[in-house]
This record gives C-alpha cells, sequence and structure tokens, in this order.
C-alpha cells in the first residue's frame, strides 16, 4: 500500500472517532433528559384525573346539563393536532409518526395545529392547511401555550369550524417502543348520556354558581391543556428514547467500523514493511 494511502486510512479512522464522540455524547445527553421527561409526563396524572371526575359528576349529576363539547357535529371536517420533534437524529420517530397521519387522515377534510419544527415543515411541504404555527418549537411550549392552544381549539369547535378534533403524538412503551397514536379530543364522548343521567341525579347532587354548564364549559379547556401537556411530554420522552437507540446504534456502528479500519491499516502496515525488508534482502544479496 503506497504511504498515501496509508494516510488515507489514518484520517478515516480519525474521522470516525470523532463521529463516535459526538454520537455517544448525544446518547449520553437523552438518556438524562429521559428520567426528567417521564416524570413530567407522570406527575399530570393526578390532576388530569381529579378535571376528569369533576366533569363526570357534572354531565351525571344533572339531567339537564347541555354542552357545545359533547354534542357530535354535522360538519364532517378534521382538526389534528400533531406533536413531532424539533430535530431529527431519532431514528424513525418522526417519519413514523408521519405515515400514521397518512393512514390516519387517508379521504378525510382536515386541518393540522403542528408542534414541532418538523411538523410545521411537513405539513406545509404537503400544502395541508395548517390553523396556527404559534407553537413551532415543540421544546417552547409552556403549560399557559397547552391552554391558549385548548381555547383556541374549543373556540374552533364552537364555531362549528371542525366536527371532530384529534391529537396525533408518539406513545412511550419502554426504551426500545414508542407508537405513534390518534386520540379523540371533542367531542366529549366519554360521559353518561341523558337517559343515563336520570340514575344518578337522585344521588347527592351538587350546586354549581353559576351553574353546571358554565362550569363545565370552563373546565373542559383546562383539561384539553392537561390533555396536550401530557401528550407533549410523552412525545418528548418518546423521541428522547428513540434518539437515545439511535445514537447507541450509531456509536456501536462507529466503533465498528474503527476496528475494521484498524485491522485493515495494520495489515498493510504489516504488508509493507515485510515488502521492505523483502527488497532490503535482496539487494544486499544483490550485490
Amino acid at each position: 500500500m503506497a504511504a498515501a494511502n496509508m494516510k488515507a486510512v489514518k484520517l478515516r479512522i480519525k474521522s470516525v472517532q470523532n463521529t463516535m464522540q459526538i454520537t455517544k455524547a448525544m446518547q449520553l445527553v437523552a438518556a438524562s433528559k429521559l428520567r426528567k421527561a417521564k416524570e413530567k409526563a407522570d406527575a399530570s396524572g393526578p390532576y388530569l384525573e381529579t378535571l376528569r371526575e369533576t366533569l363526570t359528576d357534572i354531565a351525571n349529576g344533572n339531567t339537564e346539563f347541555v354542552s357545545p363539547y359533547t354534542k357530535a357535529s354535522g360538519n364532517e371536517k378534521w382538526l389534528y393536532v400533531v406533536i413531532a420533534g424539533d430535530r431529527g437524529l431519532a431514528g424513525g420517530y418522526n417519519s413514523n409518526l408521519f405515515k400514521f397521519m397518512e393512514s390516519e387522515t387517508k379521504d378525510k377534510d382536515y386541518d393540522v395545529v403542528p408542534i414541532g419544527k418538523k411538523s410545521v415543515e411537513y405539513f406545509r411541504h404537503r400544502g395541508v392547511g395548517i390553523l396556527t404555527e404559534d407553537f413551532a418549537e415543540v421544546a417552547k411550549v409552556t403549560v399557559s401555550d397547552c391552554f391558549a392552544i385548548a381555547k383556541l381549539i374549543c373556540k374552533e369547535y364552537s364555531k362549528g369550524n371542525y366536527g371532530h378534533i384529534a391529537m396525533c403524538y408518539t406513545r412511550f412503551d419502554s426504551m426500545l417502543s414508542q407508537v405513534p397514536q390518534s386520540t379523540s379530543v371533542l367531542p366529549l364522548s366519554d360521559f353518561a348520556e341523558p337517559e343515563e343521567r336520570e340514575t344518578t341525579a337522585a344521588k347527592d347532587m351538587i350546586l354549581y354558581e353559576p351553574d353546571s354548564e358554565t362550569v363545565f364549559n370552563t373546565i373542559v379547556p383546562e383539561y384539553l391543556s392537561g390533555l396536550l401537556f401530557t401528550a407533549i411530554n410523552v412525545s418528548v420522552a418518546s423521541e428522547l428514547a428513540a434518539r437515545r437507540t439511535a445514537m447507541e446504534a450509531a456509536t456501536d456502528n462507529a466503533q465498528e467500523m474503527i476496528d475494521k479500519l484498524s485491522l485493515f491499516y495494520n495489515r498493510a502496515r504489516q504488508a509493507s514493511i515485510t515488502q521492505e525488508i523483502t527488497e532490503i534482502v535482496a539487494g544486499a544479496e544483490g550485490q
């Protein structure tokens, strides 16, 4: 092997080593952030459960109760809140979510509220109607932002602009399994129907001021903002787990490549030294 080729292999080994340092660092950062993201998602559970119990009590304890958020609309247009990542290098995290959205929205008339830079780029590129881009960076979405999104959703639904509203995000199952899913948000179909309420209305009745419908409609945006905040935290945890797995695989592949290049370099170097020795011996014998 020529000296120039030997040098090229050494430079290649050095380049892969530098890349491996980056992927290893990204793996460790993702792993350290993952625990905090999971804790944030789990911490919102009791809050959501309390709001849900209150909504259920209001709906089941008032036979005359009516809310626009529990009634199905005749409008067949959908609105999806799509939560993706801000960056790549997370394996199939973003692409799997968008493939799921393609199957979920097939033959549907729909708009989106994209959360995450990748989500904004994807739907903008495909010319899908975007209700707002004010929450483009998922890393910067706060609790108050979630409440603003929930109020916007409720406003659009109350106007009748959309008949169905859903969230599309990635569910965290384990470190090795993150599954895209869609969850219905409006209409709220999990509460008792009027004929079922009569059996519970006779029980301890709670009086709400100014009235039960106003209280219910006030709580709904809070409830939806909690759902959204939880979905965002779960999505962030899924992205971090996917990035950790992807970077771990990249680090392992880099190490494997370094081992192969080092073996190739050492064999070539040994062959070069053997050839030089042979030439020296042959030259000495020819004198």
